[in-house]
């Protein structure tokens, strides 16, 4: 079968991320891909989102006979419906909605068999000049080099969690108000600063939409923390249950993932087991992303958290 064209790497774990993007065409209009090893045992969430997002933009430039980066991705909304099974094969199937004289929007549905895991929308855009405002980067955060990094994190943990995270994660991430991956944070604050950036840098010839959607598969793994550290508790903590729900993406503006990127993150609310949490992502002082992320985070009646249903 015939693959999307993405550049290659030969440092790990980017090449792996970057070949997991890389979807078989099996169709006119459907796409085929596979997973990565996680702990949890299901498909990791941003993995099915990046490759949607893969999809769907060669789609595009396929039916539209479009060069890389014509029609940008600038947004991409999505609901996971299932936990998928690593051990099959994942199939993307596109919708044509839209093609217009400026923006074009594509439908993905991705199945195992007879059953949805997600389902997406992704809207696109003709790069056109127009006015232009951004919200400003927040001032006098700590930088990434003051901050303990995520990489010297796991690779320290002599056990399964610690070996797979430090093989398999592209990101470096630096958590300014400190981890909660295996304790929750000293205090209990619905705010976190976090500076991101792959390992080692992406392909010279790396297309924005491929950036764009190594963002998105990146974002999965961080983005219900600021609930974490509201209802204090942490990834390790064995009384609370986490799952996305959906997930929003707004691309504002162009950036480079290989370098640092600040992430201004809150939890909005948290009721019902369920948490709302919104990003803004910040390159160069510039306002290039924003997401917003619904959880599933559920503790159980014996924890001693406060539990109430509204």
């Amino acid at each position: 079968m015939e693959r999307i064209d993405i550049p290659e790497t030969d440092t790990e774990p980017l090449a792996s991320i970057l070949n997991n993007l890389r979807l078989e065409r099996t169709g006119e209009k459907t796409y085929r891909g596979v997973s990565l090893v996680q702990l949890t045992g299901r498909v990791y969430g941003g993995q099915v989102l990046g490759q949607a997002t893969v999809a769907a933009t060669d789609h595009v430039n396929k039916t539209l006979g479009l060069d890389p980066d014509v029609r940008l991705a600038h947004s991409i909304t999505g609901a996971f419906l299932r936990p998928g099974d690593l051990r099959k094969p994942i199939d993307f199937r596109l919708e044509d909605l839209n093609d217009g004289r400026s923006f074009s929007t594509r439908n993905v549905v991705a199945h195992q068999g007879d059953e949805i895991i997600f389902s997406a929308r992704v809207s696109f855009q003709l790069r056109q000049p127009g006015p232009s405002f951004g919200e400003s980067q927040p001032e006098n955060v700590t930088p990434p080099e003051d901050v303990p990094s995520s990489v010297d994190f796991f690779a320290a943990i002599d056990n399964d969690y610690g070996h797979i995270m430090s093989s398999t994660n592209a990101l470096d991430l630096r958590h300014v108000d400190g981890m909660v991956y295996m304790k929750p944070s000293a205090e209990r604050s619905p705010h976190q600063y976090l500076w991101l950036r792959t390992r080692s840098p992406m392909p010279e010839n790396s297309s924005r939409t491929l950036q764009r959607a190594v963002l998105g598969y990146s974002a999965d793994q961080f983005m219900l923390e600021p609930a974490l550290r509201a209802l204090g508790l942490s990834w390790m903590s064995p009384i609370s249950s986490i799952a996305t729900l959906d997930h929003s993406i707004w691309w504002h503006r162009n950036f480079d993932i290989s370098d640092w990127i600040l992430v201004d993150m809150e939890c909005l609310s948290a009721q019902n087991g369920r948490a709302l949490v919104q990003a803004r992502f910040f390159q160069d002082q510039k306002h290039v992303a924003t997401m917003m992320q619904e959880g599933m985070v559920r503790v159980r009646k014996e924890s001693g958290h406060r539990q109430t249903v509204e």
